[in-house]
């Protein structure tokens, strides 16, 4: 039997084309149309196993023209046995099993010229492919007690790199390699030999770094698809396959999945640039991803062990493999743990501290030691806090907007610069950055400064020999030089692991929690606050009835409107709406304060526009940044047309009024002017606003405020409200304001004097005659005079 047979020298290489090579990224090495010629293979029907596509060397392997090959069936060419532990091998979807053959000789003998073979199964597509490679010569098969043996060194190692080192030696002494390396990949998949075991008169490779480009994409894919690829020698010439194009599909044979697929032309050049003359790789796979490989090198020839070697060999990478996984999940446990018994401490600090939690954790210490970071950044939504070393605010925004998630999840990099060139500049403050998202519109950003790395390569990996043909397309020539080459790599930080950002997004929860029960604890208070100040009922007073209702902002949350009556000498009335700007604590302690001076200030007699002009004086100076809008109504009973205890000599009085009429003295701080329905409709009440309180546009300024009387007659209403009644996002006051004063226009004949049940139905027709959800919280208060035979009254409904 002929077991070297092979196709002659020629220029044109199946399913490679041409020598002149395109870029090696779309070399279709999945489908080469060839073998190595150390054995040889044939693709068979699954059904009655006839050859459908044979290797050239075929014909010489068994003795027969290939057409001949071409129409046989299994049984013809391996006999009736080794079929049949074939096809149960194929039934039982057994195919991982070597089966180890004697098959006999050209002429059909079991004799002297009978071969010793491995037969390899695997499925592609429509067919099972055979490959046959007969047993080096003076091969011993490896025995179950050597490789259990060999496992249990490798369970007993320390460290990845403890574990990598005992496996180069045992897989070097296994296959008998010149040089067996462990090569690690890093997320660009730039290669580092981390182990070695060599020939003793060869130079080291250990510790050198190999680029990206040296094992493109498609390679890596095999390489995770097919954990061995042997290339027993470098100057092999390819075996083709016959036909080309499987006949059933009109495709190529896919050999993904081959012992013997013919490699790439690119790197057989490579290897031979390295002087290698046979190499295997064998695939470190952790967790479904290529981590790296286990390189063997040949440097005195050809070099092919035996097959119980490889199986042994790759067995010893695949339970590496798992090995490394869990040492990799150990140390990922053990970083976690670490930073989880400080992030308790940390979160404990915030919850304990009375101050604001936002706050408290950007100044908290260890803040920066829970991610190893060297600076930290908050934006809380209107403040730019910061923490140890950080880039200006400008470079730190840009940081967080190309970082950011539309849901605030965790994300990192360890080289800005690939997001935005410009951030190189920053790279000795923040050369990577981790961001998680805090309490809606806030983020959190840990940052890290570079970390200069001096790398040796094997070669300058920035200089592969790139040359252009015609101007069209690039053909690349493997790197010839592999003398060593050294580079300080710049710009990058430390690598973030990913308990790093499970540990942030714990971090965000547990402050979110503590925001939340702070936010709760003061909207509790809020409310206790606005029910001490704010009326549940107003008091019964003579001549006039008033019915208010408030309604909180969106989520229940307490704004700063209140509203209040208190009466007055002379049978006079003050009715009182106003709005903090704000929600919370903050805004109801203002609001309080306001409610108290401005009672104060009425009691004391000064006119409501007198007042307010006290009251602005008082916002200005001690109330800090707040601002507020307030509108007074002192209601006059009818025959009393005194401008009011307190007004100032030379104002206008206002309009004269008929002597049987109550009347009402108004002023506006800001504030939206009331409505009057009466018998001829609604209108509007215009009132001299001066500018809200708070922004210290008071008398010291030249500005005083200005009152408005007007009539109040029986049977007419006031309408004062805040601005949640009638402002929308996506409409103007006038408009909005229109279709309030046309709901109450609808709704006058139930605010007759005696229909004291209507005033509380036009109050729920008036809450909710602008559409759409109001952003504030909305207080509406109808003010009318009483009927001389009803009892005084005045009420609210919440």
């Amino acid at each position: 039997m002929a077991t070297g047979a092979s196709m002659q020298p020629g220029s044109f290489t199946p399913g490679y084309g041409a020598v002149d090579l395109t870029t090696c990224e779309r070399e279709p090495i999945h489908i080469p149309g060839a073998i190595q010629p150390h054995g040889v293979l044939l693709a068979v029907e699954r059904g009655d196993h006839r050859v459908v596509v044979a290797s050239a060397n075929a014909a010489g392997f068994f003795g027969r023209p290939l057409p001949e090959v071409l129409s046989s069936s299994l049984a013809d060419l391996l006999g009736a046995d080794l079929t049949e532990r074939v096809r149960g091998a194929d039934l039982l979807d057994n195919l991982d099993e070597v089966l180890h053959a004697r098959l006999p000789g050209p002429g059909g003998s079991a004799g002297a010229d009978a071969v010793e073979a491995d037969v390899v199964l695997h499925v592609s597509g429509e067919r099972l492919v055979v490959e046959i490679e007969p047993s080096p010569p003076h091969t011993a098969p490896v025995s179950y007690r050597a490789t259990r043996g060999a496992i249990a060194r490798l369970a007993g190692t320390r460290g990845i790199e403890g574990l990598c080192e005992r496996l180069v030696r045992e897989v070097r002494v296994l296959t008998g390699f010149d040089r067996v390396m462990a090569y690690r990949f890093d997320a660009q998949w730039n290669g580092e030999v981390i182990a070695e075991d060599r020939r003793e008169d060869l130079d080291t490779f250990l510790g050198l770094h190999y680029p990206a480009s040296d094992i493109p994409a498609q390679a890596r894919r095999l390489y995770t698809l097919n954990w061995m690829r042997l290339i027993a020698d470098v100057d092999y010439v390819p075996s083709p396959l016959h036909p080309l194009l499987d006949p059933g599909t009109g495709a190529p044979l896919d050999l993904s999945h081959s012992v013997l697929r013919s490699v790439s032309p690119i790197h057989v050049e490579y290897l031979k640039n390295m002087g290698v003359g046979a190499s295997m790789s064998i695939s470190l796979i952790v967790e479904g991803r290529l981590w790296g490989l286990v390189a063997c090198h040949h440097y005195s020839g050809a070099h092919r062990p035996g097959y119980d070697a490889q199986s042994a060999a790759e067995f010893l990478s695949q339970t590496a493999s798992q090995l490394i996984g869990e040492r990799a999940r150990s140390q990922e446990r053990d970083g976690a743990l670490a930073a989880q018994e400080l992030l308790s401490d940390i979160t404990a600090a915030v919850s304990a501290s009375g101050r604001e939690p936002l706050t408290t954790l950007i100044e908290e210490p260890r803040l920066l030691q829970l991610l190893d970071a060297g600076g930290a950044a908050l934006w809380t939504g209107h403040e730019l806090l910061t923490s140890g070393q950080v880039p200006p605010s400008a470079q730190l925004r840009r940081i967080a907007a190309l970082l950011a998630r539309a849901d605030g999840a965790p994300t990192f990099t360890d080289h800005l610069p690939t997001l935005d060139p410009g951030l190189a500049e920053v790279a000795q403050t923040a050369a990577g950055a981790l961001r998680v998202g805090i309490d809606g519109t806030g983020w959190l950003l840990w940052l890290r400064p570079e970390r200069p790395r001096l790398l040796d390569w094997s070669g300058d990996p920035h200089h592969a020999e790139i040359t252009r043909v015609e101007g069209l397309e690039v053909r690349i020539s493997p790197r010839k030089s592999f003398e060593k080459w050294s580079e300080v790599v710049r710009g990058r930080s430390t690598t973030w692991r990913s308990w790093h950002a499970a540990t942030a997004d714990r971090l965000r929860t547990q402050v979110t929690g503590i925001m939340l029960g702070r936010s709760r604890g003061q909207i509790a208070i809020a409310e206790s606050l606005q029910r001490a100040v704010v009326l549940d009922e107003a008091p019964h007073v003579p001549g006039v009835e008033v019915l208010a209702r408030y309604r909180p902002a969106e989520g229940s949350q307490l704004g700063g409107d209140w509203w209040d009556v208190l009466p007055l000498e002379a049978g006079r009335v003050a009715i009182v709406v106003g709005d903090v700007a704000g929600h919370g604590v903050h805004a109801a302690a203002a609001m309080a304060q306001l409610r108290t001076a401005l009672r104060a200030y009425l009691l004391e007699g000064h006119s409501p526009a007198s007042a307010l002009d006290r009251l602005d004086t008082l916002v200005s100076t001690l109330l800090g940044n707040h601002t507020a809008t307030a509108l007074i109504a002192v209601v006059h009973p009818a025959g009393d047309h005194a401008d009011g205890g307190g007004v100032d000599p030379g104002r206008d009085p206002g309009p004269r009024v008929d002597d049987g009429a109550a009347t009402i003295e108004l002023a506006s701080a800001g504030h939206l002017p009331p409505l009057l329905v009466d018998a001829a409709g609604t209108s509007v009440v215009h009132v001299p606003s001066r500018p809200m309180l708070g922004l210290g546009f008071g008398p010291t300024a030249g500005l005083v405020s200005e009152s408005v009387r007007a009539p109040l007659p029986p049977g007419a209403v006031l309408l004062m409200y805040t601005d949640g009644l009638v402002e929308r996002r996506d409409a103007g006051l006038e408009e909005t304001t229109g279709v309030l004063a046309e709901t109450a226009t609808r709704a006058a004949a139930d605010l007759l004097p005696r229909s004291r049940g209507g005033m509380a139905a036009v109050a729920d027709r008036l809450l909710t005659a602008v559409p759409g959800d109001a952003g504030d919280d909305t207080t509406l208060v109808l003010v009318r005079p009483a009927h001389p035979a009803a009892e005084p009254a005045a009420r609210t409904e919440g």
